[in-house]
């Protein structure tokens, strides 16, 4: 007790030098940045709610997020199932606007789906607005609003960002329109988190909640580093200081595309990259757990014609370091159909450069995600090689790679070596043929499956 009360005196002699003026004025100086940076920003972010359509609608005996209904009784009132069980759903989060005749960025999983999207402003201002286009693969989604003379908010360079970088994030988080937050980069370039199929997240301490999606990350100059998007939260839905947002570069990659053809057009190799674990480095004799091991390369793709083999390593693409799985993914498919690349690989002990020709993605991933998940197979292109191998006399079409075993086309006898002539008696030739046909089909209606094993040949059905 005696050595605090001496601390504290000692404190207060240091302290008599200073003048409360003093003190202040440093406050203000420090905090001066995130004033101006907060002032120029905030008039250019908006809410966002989206009125979800009758097919997107959650199921009922679950909360939204899948968070407990005590969670959010703290802030619309008890009992919030009963509420939830009321009249049409929607699903709220922020945005930005980018030009001033009214463009606006958002989150896909916060539009998706939705029958009506409003806008609003932090003066109450409401707008319905038209959603442009929505890319799944990265989240990104842009919405247009009729109106003009708008604050835009500009995009910052993230290959500039630093950790240890202050930032803001700014949104509407439970509904508390133009909030204000400041943090740190605490990493770049984070991937393999399964949020997105193209993941290079910038991971923040700023403080983002539920509401939050959609809304800016920026610096302090005011300008966009990135759109908060996911955050780790335990389970309860609440901020623990671990936060993700999309890189702007990413953003402007996608909307450039979403603003010009409604959709976007992804670079792709043919390859299923993998994360190289220590143990992995070990056993290739690698001397850091750094680069992509190529796990698969698809037959007749890209990067099989290129040369690239299975168990290749990726160490660098174009004179840019591969870190992991993740940056190769998302920095192929950020390139342009066309374009040459030059990657670096390791095969055995040797390192070898090989140039391939980036194509364009067969179909939208997440499309054609969806597609396999819904029938339950996964089919590649037929070779003369993978004919022999499954003991099969068919010439074309495709063979299945993989089935659910709790799937409708594993319950009809649909198996992995299958080859599948025709979809509704048309054939197909690659995968892409396969997946659109099935994507095509209209709901309820049977699809006709004609599929070879070995040497016979025979129809399934199946209902989706």
């Amino acid at each position: 007790m005696i050595r605090i009360q001496k601390t504290i005196s000692m404190l207060a002699l240091l302290s008599i030098g200073f003048s409360p003026l003093y003190a202040n004025s440093s406050s203000k100086t420090f905090s001066q940045p995130f004033i101006e940076a907060a002032h120029l920003a905030t008039p250019a972010v908006v809410a966002i709610k989206a009125e979800l359509s009758k097919d997107a609608r959650q199921d009922m005996s679950q909360s939204p997020e899948g968070i407990p209904d005590d969670f959010w009784e703290q802030f619309f009132g008890a009992p919030f199932k009963e509420k939830r069980q009321r009249g049409p759903q929607y699903s709220y989060g922020s945005g930005f606007i980018i030009s001033s005749d009214g463009y606006i960025v958002t989150n896909n999983h916060i539009v998706d789906k939705s029958k009506k999207i409003t806008v609003v402003f932090d003066n109450a201002q409401e707008y319905t607005a038209q959603l442009i286009g929505t890319d799944p693969n990265t989240d990104v989604a842009l919405v247009k609003i009729e109106a003009s003379n708008l604050p835009v908010l500009t995009f910052a360079d993230t290959t500039k960002l630093q950790v240890g970088e202050w930032v803001l994030a700014i949104g509407n988080p439970l509904g508390l329109t133009a909030t204000v937050t400041s943090g740190v980069i605490s990493a770049l370039g984070r991937s393999e988190l399964d949020i997105t199929r193209v993941e290079e997240f910038i991971q923040t301490d700023a403080a983002i909640n539920l509401g939050n999606s959609g809304g800016p990350l920026i610096n302090l100059d005011g300008n966009v580093v990135g759109m908060n998007t996911a955050i780790v939260s335990n389970g309860s839905g609440g901020y623990m200081g671990i936060c993700f947002a999309i890189p702007s570069n990413i953003i402007q990659h996608v909307t450039t595309q979403l603003k010009a053809t409604g959709k976007v057009i992804r670079g792709y190799l043919g390859i299923a990259p993998q994360p190289v674990t220590p143990e992995i480095a070990r056993a290739l004799g690698l001397g850091t757990a750094k680069g992509a091991l190529i796990a698969e390369v698809v037959p007749a793709g890209p990067a099989a014609e290129a040369g690239l083999l299975s168990g290749d390593v990726v160490l660098s693409l174009n004179g840019q370091p591969i870190d992991n799985a993740g940056s190769l993914r998302s920095t192929i498919a950020l390139l342009a159909p066309g374009t040459h690349v030059d990657l670096v690989v390791r095969r055995g002990s040797d390192t070898l450069t090989i140039s391939a020709t980036v194509a364009e993605f067969p179909d939208n991933e997440q499309d054609m995600q969806h597609v396999g998940n819904t029938l339950g197979v996964e089919v590649q292109a037929l070779t003369p090689d993978l004919a022999r191998q499954v003991g099969t006399d068919a010439t074309s079409g495709v063979m299945i790679s993989a089935v659910d075993p709790s799937s409708p086309a594993y319950q009809v006898g649909l198996r992995q070596g299958h080859v599948i002539v025709s979809v509704n008696r048309k054939e197909v030739s690659k995968p892409d043929d396969f997946y659109k046909a099935i994507k095509e089909t209209p709901e309820g209606q049977p699809i006709l499956l004609q599929v070879k094993v070995g040497l016979r040949t025979r129809y399934v059905t199946i209902v989706l």
